[in-house]
């Protein structure tokens, strides 16, 4: 990932509590799995089903107190997923990759949660990425701070984790019932971060 982007988005995640970073990681890479899904149905290269069970887990780990969750096996099961680009000749395979990389800096999160709030920027700023290098290949022009407000797409992103963000940063407690909307919202619309249809 080579594209760093800035947004007054990241300083305010800092100010989440670990239940809303995790919440929003878990978001973020709900919105990346339909490009997994996707390269994965086009290649037969592994199963995505593999992906979404170890999101699932950390949604579970987020709604049932009594979840117990071995976090380093589900990092082992994802490291083994994750595609090598020099295999594949299509560009399908950097979202596909971005999108497992987004997964596995959540659970390093989880693993090491003093780390959790740079896992968090590391996540936004993954996702924000692969929207970015898709509109440069498309339009061979480097998307940069000062001109990422001219692209729709970028600016789009953005946009849609300030939503995520918004009503995480209202909640005053661990509230189980938003993250299962936020999940639900996301699923239904199983649309990802560059508009691939899960």
């Amino acid at each position: 990932m080579n594209i760093m982007l800035r947004n007054p988005l990241q300083v305010r995640l800092e100010k989440l509590e670990p239940w809303q970073q995790i919440t929003f990681m878990a978001c973020l890479c709900e919105r990346m799995y339909p490009n997994f899904a996707m390269f994965c149905s086009n290649t037969e290269y592994a199963e995505a089903r593999i992906y979404r069970d170890i999101l699932d887990s950390v949604w579970e780990m987020l709604t049932v107190k009594s979840a117990k969750v071995n976090f380093e096996k589900q990092l082992e099961k994802l490291e083994d997923l994750i595609p090598s680009s020099d295999q594949f000749d299509f560009y399908g395979v950097y979202p596909a990759i971005d999108a497992c990389v987004g997964l596995s800096t959540l659970l390093h999160g989880l693993l090491d949660r003093d780390d959790l709030f740079e896992s968090m920027q590391k996540v936004s700023q993954q996702s924000v990425a692969t929207v970015a290098q898709l509109e440069e290949a498309q339009s061979g022009e480097p998307i940069t701070d000062d001109n990422q407000k001219d692209n729709q797409a970028v600016s789009m992103e953005w946009d849609v984790q300030w939503a995520i963000f918004r009503p995480l940063r209202e909640a005053v407690e661990r509230d189980i019932d938003l993250i299962k909307e936020l999940r639900q919202e996301l699923r239904e619309e199983s649309v990802s971060n560059i508009g691939i249809q899960a």
